[in-house]
């Protein structure tokens, strides 16, 4: 990719000025009282200052979304998703302008970005017709004349912590369910992803008054840690979503707790995929490389270990790293057609990967391909890199953490049991996948005693859920589930009922009383 390919922070900066006057926002919020910026990956440079929210402002803002609560609530379920089915609409009519703002503050290749915003116009759907199904339960009950069932209710506020690397797509889950559900939602979007947070709430309050809905049904709030603090402290937030790093949510999760709230954690992957001896290795090598580098390995979903059979792993790693020789020349400007791998976030992000590449050849690990960083003459604040595939002796320390950036380990194995004994061993439990053409293989991957994981896939890569499904995993991963399937319940309340319609008092279990 030639040096020439990277544009201009100030042409970057007029690009993300008329993606966001098309969503709405005519100006931003001018920094008045803690003053933040808006950054660019793609040069490392400042787009322009904007205003950060204080922990003061951000319980307003509570106060706010507490106070629409109960007008919401009150809202008939389809009603609500009336509001929601105009947000999709409003999402196809500036799809590129939001993709625009993605690729601009969080560096991903027009693709993606195009995906994620897809991303959300499916869930606006799923959540439309979930708004007319919100059903609840009649069981059985074993007194002559009474009904036992259960009903659901919503929570209150909805407080909404997302990260850098779907800066739109993991707001959605959240708040298009919880908006269904009949809560208001206060967002505190990543510090460095202000710009598309601000365009989505411009669209949604666009939507909420053309669909009557209360103007406080939703707020964001901008700003660094101490704002997301200010939302996990507050007892009005009666659920916090929070997406992270699994630092973030040990810290969250005890503090949410105190205050007997509801916490809800998608937390840190280290995902892995057993590749078997009858695999098909064109498969493997398709669904691995985009497992692994696309995002430029900053999914929480990121292909990280690749366990291979023993027999297969010299074609696997040869297979491999010739895919990745590919990538070398394709990595650059996110918005370039002919790019796939775009630069990280920033240098934190950078140093994370340059220090697991040493851990692991002191380990006894080899580069085969990959681990320099590129374009440094062009932008020496931006941070591109040769994603990088490394065999290593076993699963190391190193191999066993997350590092948030394109790193592939390759490991190998001699029985299933192994593979899998391989891929638990590490806390994280979020995104896994077993390639092989052996039926039995596949389904001990599946079952009780194969992954760990909430996800597991045959035959397909850890990366890229569909949004039917529940999102989330297991252990250090935190827990929770978004998006498709019951998920829904996460954010409401269940109440269980019974009616008494006979003459009678009976009482449960025989008790007889007076």
């Amino acid at each position: 990719m030639h040096t020439s390919a990277l544009p201009d922070t100030e042409h970057l900066a007029e690009r993300a000025r008329r993606a966001l006057a098309a969503c709405g926002v005519e100006r931003l919020r001018e920094p008045v009282g803690a003053a933040g910026t808006a950054r660019t990956p793609v040069t490392g440079g400042i787009l322009f200052p904007v205003e950060f929210d204080t922990a003061a402002s951000a319980g307003r803002a509570v106060t706010a979304a507490h106070a629409a609560f109960p007008a919401w609530r009150d809202t008939p379920a389809p009603v609500r998703g009336a509001l929601v089915r105009r947000l999709g609409e409003l999402l196809r009519e500036h799809k590129a302008d939001l993709a625009e703002l993605v690729t601009v503050e969080a560096g991903k290749i027009r693709s993606e970005a195009l995906g994620e915003v897809q991303e959300m116009i499916d869930v606006c759907e799923f959540a439309v017709g979930l708004s007319r199904q919100l059903y609840g339960r009649t069981m059985p009950s074993e007194r002559p004349g009474h009904r036992l069932m259960e009903t659901w209710h919503p929570l209150g506020v909805v407080g909404v912590i997302t990260a850098f690397n779907f800066p739109v797509a993991v707001w959605s889950w959240n708040t298009c369910i919880a908006l269904v559900c009949g809560d208001t939602v206060v967002w505190k979007p990543s510090e460095l992803t202000p710009l598309t947070a601000l365009a989505c709430h411009a669209l949604l309050m666009r939507a909420a008054r053309e669909t009557g809905a209360p103007e406080d049904v939703h707020r964001v709030v901008l700003g660094d840690r101490a704002v997301g603090e200010a939302l996990v402290d507050d007892a009005r937030v009666a659920l916090l979503s929070a997406t992270g790093s699994t630092a973030m949510g040990r810290a969250v999760a005890p503090r949410v707790a105190a205050r007997m709230g509801r916490y809800l954690l998608e937390l840190g992957g280290n995902n892995a995929a057993v590749v078997a001896p009858s695999a098909d290795l064109d498969l493997v090598v398709r669904g691995s490389v985009f497992a692994a580098a696309g995002t430029a390995g900053q999914r929480c979903t990121s292909l990280r270990r690749l366990i291979v059979h023993e027999d297969v792993v010299e074609e696997v790693a040869e297979k491999i790293t010739a895919a990745y020789r590919q990538l070398q020349d394709r990595v650059g400007d996110p918005s370039a057609e002919e790019t796939l791998v775009g630069p990280l976030i920033g240098e934190r992000g950078y140093t994370a990967m340059r220090d697991a590449l040493e851990r692991a050849q002191a380990d006894g690990g080899r580069v085969l391909v990959g681990g320099e960083r590129r374009l440094e003459e062009a932008a020496k604040d931006a941070y591109y890199v040769e994603p990088a595939v490394v065999r290593m002796p076993g699963q190391t320390e190193v191999v066993r953490e997350e590092t948030f950036a394109p790193i592939l380990y390759v490991l190998t194995y001699r029985t299933l049991e192994e593979a899998v004994e391989l891929h638990n061993g590490v806390p994280q439990g979020l995104s896994s996948a077993v390639f092989t053409r052996d039926q039995q293989e596949a389904e001990r991957f599946l079952s009780s005693a194969g992954s760990d994981c909430g996800i597991v896939n045959v035959n397909i890569g850890t990366s890229g859920a569909e949004i039917g499904g529940a999102f989330g995993g297991e252990k250090d991963t935190g827990g929770g589930r978004e998006s498709g399937s019951d998920s829904w319940k996460a954010y409401m309340r269940r109440a269980t009922n019974t009616v008494n319609f006979g003459g009678e008092l009976p009482l449960a279990q025989g008790v007889r009383f007076l």
